[in-house]
């Protein structure tokens, strides 16, 4: 049964960069039981996207439902962008500033797919 998604076109271009970064085998992997915003947005950046389609791919895949985002932010949130160095407007990481959980590192924030039990 296929699932149905809120946004399949940013399903689909995370699985186009997991899939050309890591490989098919790796990327289903990731999908499927999870890998951590910053390997997401670190899979992007060497996806040759340009830097803004990459801000748009986070911001969405943390906004959309289609991804299980742990922990859960369900409180009002503030995305926040790193730069790489004073000036620069390439992005170096992201944090996300929430009400129950303070400033939440793109290593501590895990996505994955849901599964069709979910």
């Amino acid at each position: 049964m296929a699932a149905w998604l809120n946004d399949p076109d940013t399903v689909a271009a995370i699985v186009r960069a997991l899939r050309h970064v890591h490989g098919d085998i790796n990327a289903r992997y990731m999908l499927t039981n999870g890998t951590t915003l910053a390997v997401l947005l670190d899979s992007l950046l060497r996806a040759e996207l340009k830097n803004t389609e990459v801000l748009k791919l986070i911001s969405r895949v943390i906004r959309s439902g289609d991804f299980i985002v742990t922990p859960e932010l369900s409180s009002p949130s503030h995305l926040t962008y790193i730069y790489e160095r004073p000036g620069s407007l390439r992005v170096a990481d992201v944090a996300i500033v929430t009400m129950d959980h303070g400033t939440v590192g793109s290593s501590d924030i895990r996505l994955r797919l849901p599964s069709d039990e979910e």
